[in-house]
């Protein structure tokens, strides 16, 4: 990923911590909101598919993405909020994908 994105988690971490604090609430907080950025994700994939009768199609494929693009910015925002380098968390994360792949 470009280090354009870990500076920016970062930034919006620190952003967060002067605005709202860091105490366990806060961290609860930006835990949940990555619930509640995968309702809208769903919400949008709904809205592709025109699920709901009464309102139709409402969204489009890049809709969804940006939606998603979301939820992973909202998990390195909150890896960040634990005191951890998000980078090394999903690298590792990564890391483990691919030796599972590997076999």
């Amino acid at each position: 990923m470009d280090d354009s994105i870990w500076a920016a988690a970062r930034a919006a971490r620190s952003w967060l911590d002067g605005a709202n604090g860091t105490g366990q609430t806060e961290l609860t907080c930006r835990i949940l909101k990555l619930t509640e950025e995968a309702g809208e994700a769903s919400a949008a994939w709904i809205g592709l598919l025109g699920q709901n009768p009464r309102k139709g199609v409402t969204h489009t494929r890049e809709d969804v993405a940006a939606e998603l693009a979301d939820v992973a910015f909202t998990a390195l925002v909150a890896i960040e909020s634990l005191g951890l380098d998000a980078q090394a968390v999903v690298g590792a994360c990564a890391g483990k994908v691919r030796s599972r792949l590997e076999g």
